[in-house]
């Protein structure tokens, strides 16, 4: 028995919030037989706390932790969110959906979507808007509305929680599987002198706590990966130069609706995010197009519900750490680099690294080039392949037409050079309404299709296959999906009725 304990590695983890007791929570759940996690954070040191806002993985996530999510959305504050709205993106009074789920259903091997472009192009009526009466989500949006079946049959979905009350909860379920807590704040970082790697951390009162593999989870200040080991970082801010954004909590609206609004506005956009408790708002910002001061404005001018609190400032710069896995220390959140939110993927690549580290890991005493080496491959692709999705939705807008707005974000978006990888991905859709994506890759073909069909889009072609229908056999078809969509949604009860009935918090 001594023998395993001696074989143990040691874990050192360096911030908690979401991403630090999410990384405590899971390795503890699948390595803690072979590692012994301390996790240190300082209660002098705030987390920025915004990422109010998850995609779908997130489920399996909790799930694989073994939390029930009546429990985890009780705890958290939470709502289920089935997609985002995006308003005033194509133009100044365009909406549309980026719903979560399958769109419609494929007949065979022809894809959906191509059916739907033959119809519309058969009826000379092109109306994209037209593309969301086949999603349940969409309609479930629409409708305020939403259930579960507690089968396969269950609306795909994500939450809008609370993150400090996510990492609470988290921090509580890893100290039961044995995650050890040290509340102090970093005063230096030990490195071999041969090797370059990290040894130790020493606090401010002079404890010093020893490691084989640390976890940075410091947030921007990148304690480990960046201020110590100089891991560099590739600037993606040309592609998307937004670099602020005001926060702010406002009351609890009166409706929770099931989706996340993103609204455009001068030089930026806007988050509104209904939680249980209360509204989260933000503003991100390009600071070259909006002074801060008018963008504080303009957000508290544009909340549903009185605010909580003063706006709090955030600054960044958009790229990602060259190696998130460097020596010996893997950066996780915002210490490996920084999407903007727009499509709620912050927490997920904290989610996303974990679990490649799960897979990843070293043994103990293993030289783990080829480990880390992978490692990186595979989070430079995610994080590129993110990156073009979020920029996609930047360079398809129409904005900019009024003259606050001339010459501003939305015209340089408009017209910048765009990386190859997108290019592509926008020329081929164009073409034929065809949607090709890397086989691991997070965002699915629907994804795609529903921001450049909602963004003005409008493929020149569709798929021959499609053409084995005759017009009355596919309106027919549509018809039916429609049908089934809109009895699925009208059978749901109101999303806030759904809460209350499913996981509302306890309130004191």
């Amino acid at each position: 028995m001594q023998q395993g304990v001696d074989m143990q590695q040691q874990l050192v983890i360096l911030g908690g919030g979401s991403a630090g007791w999410m990384a405590a929570a899971m390795l503890a759940k699948t390595l803690g037989h072979s590692v012994a996690i301390t996790l240190v954070e300082s209660e002098e040191i705030g987390t920025v706390g915004v990422g109010e806002a998850s995609i779908p993985p997130l489920t399996l996530f909790n799930r694989a932790l073994g939390i029930d999510e009546r429990d985890f959305m009780a705890v958290t504050a939470a709502t289920f969110k089935l997609g985002i709205q995006f308003e005033g993106w194509g133009n100044p009074n365009a909406c549309y959906m980026h719903a979560f789920g399958a769109m419609g259903r494929d007949l065979a091997l022809t894809p959906f979507v191509h059916l739907w472009l033959k119809q519309s192009g058969n009826t000379r009526a092109v109306d994209a808007s037209d593309f969301w009466r086949y999603s349940a989500n969409a309609c479930a949006s629409a409708a305020n509305r939403f259930g579960l079946t507690g089968g396969q049959g269950d609306l795909p979905h994500a939450y809008h929680f609370d993150a400090g009350l996510y990492a609470n909860y988290l921090r509580e379920f890893s100290q039961r599987l044995g995650v050890k807590r040290i509340n102090g704040r970093v005063s230096q970082v030990h490195t071999d002198s041969t090797s370059g790697d990290i040894t130790a951390l020493e606090l401010s009162d002079g404890t010093r706590i020893a490691g084989d593999l640390f976890i940075d989870c410091s947030g921007f200040a990148s304690l480990l990966i960046d201020k110590t080991l100089n891991a560099g970082f590739e600037d993606w801010s040309h592609w998307l130069p937004c670099d602020s954004a005001w926060a702010v909590p406002s009351a609890r609206g009166d409706m929770l609706r099931p989706y996340t609004r993103s609204i455009a506005h001068q030089a930026g956009w806007q988050w509104q995010i209904p939680l249980q408790h209360r509204t989260g708002n933000g503003m991100v910002f390009a600071s070259r197009w909006w002074d801060e001061q008018d963008a504080k404005a303009a957000l508290l001018a544009n909340l549903d519900t009185q605010a909580l609190d003063d706006p709090r400032l955030l600054k960044f710069k958009v790229g990602r750490r060259r190696k998130q896995w460097h020596h010996n220390c893997v950066a996780l959140g915002l210490a490996s680099g920084f999407l903007e939110p727009l499509e709620s993927t912050s927490i997920h690549l904290v989610q996303s690294g974990i679990m490649r580290l799960v897979k990843l890991f070293p043994a103990k005493g293993l030289a783990a080039d080829a480990l880390r080496d992978e490692y990186n491959r595979q989070s430079q692709q995610e994080f590129e392949q993110i990156r073009d999705f979020i920029i996609l939705h930047y360079c398809l807008n129409s904005r900019g037409s009024n003259q606050s707005e001339a010459g501003s974000l939305w015209r340089l978006c408009r017209n910048m050079a765009l990386p190859t990888s997108l290019e592509h991905k926008i020329a081929l859709f164009k073409e034929s309404g065809m949607v090709v994506r890397q086989q691991d890759e997070l965002f699915a073909e629907v994804a795609w299709q529903q921001v450049m069909l909602g963004q003005g889009v409008s493929p020149q072609s569709w798929s021959p296959m499609a053409d084995k229908l005759t017009s009355e056999q596919l309106t027919e078809y549509l018809q039916n999906i429609q049908t089934i969509t809109s009895g699925a949604v009208s059978k749901m009860p109101p999303h806030d009725q759904f809460i209350q009935a499913y996981c509302q918090m306890e309130t004191a």
